[in-house]
């Protein structure tokens, strides 16, 4: 009875490998999307899971999905009404002609971004910003400035809950208030932002260097609907800091959001909703759906009871240790699935194991911060992902991996320390 029950979790376990692999590694340049769907759809075909029970993990995901069609409507109706034009000259303009001024000032606009309007936001919303502002600028090479967007993303992921979905997956109905969640990461949050600023400074400065920013850039009018699009954005951030106050999920407001912003923008135009829909990058919706999917399939082979014991032991035997454990463990794991899926699983794993809140919070911080070594670590750097090949750009999987092993490790660890510091 064991062989035969051990059998199907193996084939279990090695569609999910395969099918995060595809993810990652996207064989023959077939979009991520692909990969996580013929994975999920391989467990339904080979009898590993019930169809009703694969479409019980997509409608797991439909907090995501609300959120990330709200935030594309938002920037995609931005980008086209000319708001990212407008602020790149203001950005350009500021920056002065100096290279190093420009990516100092779009990393603090991309912290407070992350901050106030979460990571997804800032793939999606910022960065075609950056792109613009470097385009503005005459800039030879964009990528420094568009790497902010990528990193900043996730390292200031935890300043608040509403920063990453994930964070409302890990605490759920544990979460702490949130003059204690400030209190517990308010100095990793600073260490970790601080710390990716340095390396990514450090490592960009021969290319900053000797790069050229133009200070001859035309002013831009921004347009009446352009200006509805910014005060959509805006509003947004506030409406999601009111959410998570009140301890509500946050898909359902941004999506009303989203489309209350495109709505108002369409009407003004009187027309565009073909337009916009269609450069809207819908295939991120399958893909978090797979990982949904995938998700589910491992929980039924029973390792999210495996990993929640070993966790509880670990953790009272050992609080500190654990904590420095489980947050490096859980972000090379991110890399490995995905931190969505690590999130969930891991987020589970601390709800069912009842765990002190430093090594919760350490947890947090692992699949926050970790997805900054590789380019399919994180759904927000997927989306930055698309959003730059979108301008022509593209960074590949190992060009990622050797910039993120100088930038993740530094800001995860001091990081942890800080969490472990605070009393």
């Amino acid at each position: 009875m064991g062989a035969l029950t051990l059998t199907p979790n193996l084939m279990t376990w090695g569609i999910a490998a395969l099918a995060t692999l595809g993810v990652i590694t996207r064989p023959f340049s077939w979009p991520e999307a692909i990969w996580a769907v013929i994975g999920a759809s391989a467990l339904v075909v080979f009898g590993l899971m019930p169809a009703g029970t694969a479409w019980e993990g997509v409608l797991k995901g439909t907090d995501v999905y609300l959120f990330l069609i709200g935030m594309m409507l938002m920037s995609e109706v931005a980008r086209k009404e000319g708001l990212f034009d407008w602020l790149a000259g203001i950005a350009v303009r500021a920056a002065k002609g100096s290279a190093t001024r420009l990516f100092t000032l779009i990393y603090v606009v991309g912290t407070v971004v992350t901050v106030f309007l979460s990571n997804g936001a800032c793939a999606v919303v910022l960065t075609p910003a950056v792109y613009a502002a470097t385009k503005a600028a005459k800039v030879e090479n964009p990528l420094p400035y568009l790497f902010i967007c990528a990193f900043i993303a996730n390292a200031a992921s935890f300043v608040l809950p509403i920063s990453n979905p994930a964070n409302l997956v890990v605490f759920a109905e544990h979460m702490p208030p949130l003059t204690r969640w400030l209190a517990m990461f308010a100095l990793p949050s600073v260490l970790a932002i601080v710390a990716t600023y340095a390396t990514l400074r450090l490592t960009q400065n021969s290319v900053l260097r000797t790069q050229q920013v133009s200070t001859d850039v035309e002013a831009v009018h921004l347009s009446r609907t352009g200006l509805v699009a910014g005060l959509g954005i805006v509003a947004t951030g506030g409406v999601l800091i009111g959410a998570s106050a009140m301890g509500l999920d946050l898909g359902l407001p941004t999506f009303v959001a989203g489309g209350l912003t495109t709505a108002a923008v369409l009407l003004m135009r009187r027309g565009g909703l073909v337009e916009v829909a269609k450069d809207v990058s819908w295939s991120v919706l399958p893909l978090v759906a797979g990982l949904f999917v995938l998700v589910e399939a491992l929980e039924k082979t029973g390792v999210l009871r495996m990993i929640a014991d070993a966790l509880k032991q670990a953790a009272t035997a050992s609080p500190t240790e654990t904590a420095w454990g489980a947050g490096t463990l859980i972000a090379v794991l991110c890399n490995l699935v995905n931190n969505l899926p690590a999130g969930l699983i891991a987020g589970a794993a601390v709800q069912t194991a009842h765990v002190p809140d430093k090594v919760a919070g350490a947890v947090l911080i692992g699949v926050d911060i970790g997805p900054n070594l590789s380019v399919t670590g994180s759904l927000a750097t997927i989306l930055w992902l698309t959003a730059i090949r979108r301008e022509g750009q593209d960074v590949g999987f190992w060009r990622f991996l050797k910039l993120g092993l100088l930038v993740m490790p530094p800001a995860l660890l001091l990081a942890l320390a800080g969490l472990i510091l605070v009393p």
